[in-house]
Order: structure tokens, then C-alpha cells, then sequence
């Protein structure tokens, strides 16, 4: 493949550059990795919670009580999304709030708020899931195949 020139910018483009990397703020690395860490972990703690609480209550293994946790950690994260908590929040937390099942409500909600003004079928169903779709046909299709792998050589 041939390599793509870059385009030589002029002498204002060029000075345009120097002045917006002077006034750009530069972003606290190690703030920002400390935050996502304390986020994503008391994410995990609260996950956590509600896997060991329903065990208990009803009387399941963990590996059951992780389902119902689950979907119990996805309705906070639409909730917090729905009621426009979600955001505040992610200003701190960072990829510590993103990366976790909460975050994966938040692309959902957050697209069907934003396109519910065009209606229930062609707005919020036909856009809901515009982020997170190729995220969910990712995984559908890659456990397809790895399920048909084990199939026909492990079994």
C-alpha cells in the first residue's frame, strides 16, 4: 500500500497550530487514571453486592446471581442516564464509568433520549441501539463461531 502524504499546511496554518497546542489544556494523566480506577472499582464492589445479595435472598449459586446482578447494574445505568445523572458523573469517573455493563446502558439510553422527538418506531427503536449495535453483532457473531469451533472439534 502507498503511503499517504501528509498535506503541507502554509505559514498561517502552521501558526494556528503553535497557538492552539500554547492554550490547549493538558490533560492530568495520572488524575484521570486514578479516578477511572476508583470508579470501575466500586462499580465492581456494587456489582459485587448485588451478585452475593442475590444469592442470599434467593437462594442461588453466585454463578445464577450474576444475572440478575447484572441486570440490575444496567437498569441504575439507564436510570442514572434517563434522569441525566450519568453524565455528571462520567465528567469524573472517566473510562472507570464507560467500560463497565453501565456504560453500555448509557450508549443505549442516551441514544434513544436523543432521538425520541422522531417517534417510538423510526425515532427510539430504529436509533437506540446505533452505538451499541455493532458492539452487540460483535459478540452474537463471535460466539457463534466460537461455539461452532467447539462443536465440531472439542465435543
Amino acid at each position: 500500500m502507498a503511503k499517504k502524504k501528509k498535506k503541507e499546511l502554509n505559514l498561517r496554518q502552521k501558526k494556528y497550530q503553535e497557538l492552539v497546542k500554547k492554550t490547549e489544556p493538558k490533560p492530568s494523566i495520572l488524575k484521570n487514571v486514578i479516578l477511572a480506577f476508583v470508579f470501575g472499582g466500586t462499580i465492581c464492589i456494587i456489582g459485587q453486592f448485588f451478585t452475593d445479595f442475590y444469592a442470599k435472598v434467593m437462594n442461588i449459586t453466585p454463578e445464577l446471581a450474576r444475572n440478575p446482578a447484572t441486570v440490575t447494574m444496567i437498569f441504575i445505568g439507564a436510570l442514572l442516564t434517563g434522569i441525566g445523572v450519568f453524565d455528571n458523573i462520567a465528567k469524573y469517573a472517566g473510562a472507570g464509568l464507560a467500560v463497565p455493563v453501565t456504560g453500555f446502558a448509557n450508549s443505549i439510553v442516551s441514544s434513544a433520549l436523543e432521538f425520541k422527538h422522531e417517534g417510538l418506531v423510526h425515532g427510539v427503536g430504529s436509533k437506540m441501539f446505533m452505538l451499541a449495535g455493532s458492539v452487540i453483532t460483535f459478540g452474537v457473531v463471535t460466539a457463534f463461531f466460537i461455539g461452532l469451533y467447539y462443536a465440531l472439534f472439542i465435543l
